[in-house]
């Protein structure tokens, strides 16, 4: 039987807006949706009640976004998405050694709080990740902070699986829908979007 007894913390990487999510040049303002898509997925997950704590890994420009929603910031050290989940690990493991690290995208504009609860809710013990909704790509990782390998990038769902995590079945679409392009943006649009994404394309003719 699944269980966690002291919560999670989540670990959420958001690259600087200004650089971030460039297959979205097409939107009218893709800065802007960028940052709405990352908080977004940030309220999400501070409001999940088995996450007891969220860290942003993330760099200057970002950080006043996540400050002013009450959110810790880690510097985010360079090198990579998995080198600042290392760093957010690092931070963790010092500071809430009974919480359980939990790695999440920062693309996530449908994610819910109970979506987040549901899937978190289906891991057991050992390592596991969340597929995204392509199958190929990672939403989600979570491990002890003793076994955190986090292996995102191309086919990250092999890798992780080849790293020994097992895949959450059954885990909510607003969890496996990732937002790359303008068409994964739209399919997160029909799941239902933040309040913050829905504002901005609201007021965006034609999306």
């Amino acid at each position: 039987m699944p269980t966690q007894d002291h919560g999670f913390v989540a670990l959420i990487p958001v690259k600087s807006p200004s650089i971030g999510k460039s297959r979205l040049a097409d939107a009218p303002d893709r800065e802007a949706l960028a940052r709405a898509i990352a908080l977004d997925t940030i309220r999400a997950a501070s409001a999940a009640t088995s996450v007891r704590r969220v860290l942003v890994v993330t760099d200057a420009d970002f950080a006043p976004h996540a400050a002013g929603l009450g959110i810790e910031v880690v510097p985010d050290p360079g090198g990579g998405l998995n080198a600042a989940l290392r760093a957010g690990a690092g931070v963790a493991a010092h500071t809430s050694p009974d919480l359980r690290p939990v790695a999440l995208l920062a693309d996530l504009p449908a994610l819910t709080p109970a979506a987040l609860d549901a899937a978190l809710g289906l891991v057991g013990g050992g390592a596991a990740y969340c597929p995204d909704a392509d199958d190929t790509g990672t939403t989600l990782l979570t491990s002890s902070y003793d076994d955190f390998d986090p292996r995102f990038g191309a086919r990250s769902a092999a890798a992780h699986a080849a790293a020994g995590a097992i895949a959450i079945e059954g885990a909510p679409p607003g969890l496996r829908r990732d937002v790359d392009d303008l068409a994964t943006l739209r399919e997160a649009a029909a799941i239902g979007l933040g309040p913050d994404t829905s504002a901005l394309l609201a007021r965006t003719p034609h999306f």
